[in-house]
């Protein structure tokens, strides 16, 4: 007789999720299951909540209510840092990377980091050192092995966004939260990040996207979930979203 295989759990999974700050209410009751190798895109006004809703997931901040699962486990507890170790990735608006130090060195802190490692600043990788492969690897994905050496600091504002997928990468994070990928990135480079992008999700990792193009939510995401003051005011595919008259009147005041 054969077995049947059990569902796989959610990648990451939102019940009730609320933040309070003093008297104010940021983020309220907020309910989202993103599937194993899915895309979801996070849009709304500003204001609406969209990088508490993420800082909440990745354990930078603690809900005031509500409970955050990774892979079915209940990882609400767990700091920012133990969530990482389970496969959890952040990016924010503006780039978090070590500027002086080249990208490879970038790239080969999170891979050492993953692996238990110490954060040797002041050690040159070696060609033989497991994490320099992992982060050659890295950097081969995303296409920045030609400026292995250089220093993050000088990069594109394009390849410091790609920098940031790679350091996902090396650290072999499975589901990552991608906060507005696209800030400060020149025309020229949307379409290849928004490439890279989908080729991770082909790739089988999950993804959570918060980004103002909707042109990229529109073409990335499986489905999209729209916040506004705090509340999720509607979850569905982009069609269905689009198609939506109360975001139409939240988001834009008009026509998606």
């Amino acid at each position: 007789m054969t077995s049947r295989a059990e569902p796989q759990a959610p990648a990451l999974t939102a019940r009730g999720l609320g933040f309070r700050v003093g008297g104010a209410q940021i983020l309220s009751d907020v309910d989202l299951e993103v599937p194993a190798g899915h895309c979801l895109g996070v849009i709304g006004p500003n204001g609406a909540g969209k990088s508490t809703l993420l800082n909440l997931l990745s354990g930078i901040l603690r809900p005031s209510a509500g409970t955050v699962e990774v892979a079915g486990r209940d990882v609400t507890a767990l700091d920012a840092v133990a969530r990482a170790r389970l496969g959890l990735g952040r990016t924010f608006q503006t780039s978090s990377l070590f500027a002086t130090l080249s990208v490879l060195e970038n790239a080969r802190l999170a891979a050492e980091a993953r692996r238990g490692g110490s954060r040797r600043f002041w050690h040159r990788p070696r060609s033989t050192d497991e994490a320099t492969r992992v982060a050659h690897d890295a950097l081969g994905a995303v296409g920045l092995e030609p400026l292995a050496w250089r220093p993050a600091g000088a990069l594109s504002h394009g390849d410091k966004r790609k920098l940031e997928l790679a350091i996902l990468i090396a650290s072999d994070a499975r589901t990552l939260l991608l906060d507005e990928p696209m800030a400060g990135v020149n025309t020229e480079d949307v379409e290849p990040l928004t490439a890279l992008i989908a080729g991770l999700v082909r790739e089988g990792r999950t993804v959570v996207l918060i980004e103002h193009h909707m042109s990229v939510v529109v073409g990335l995401a499986e489905s999209i979930a729209v916040l506004d003051s705090g509340r999720l005011l509607a979850h569905g595919t982009p069609e269905e979203v689009i198609a939506n008259d109360e975001v139409q009147r939240a988001y834009l005041g008009q026509p998606l």
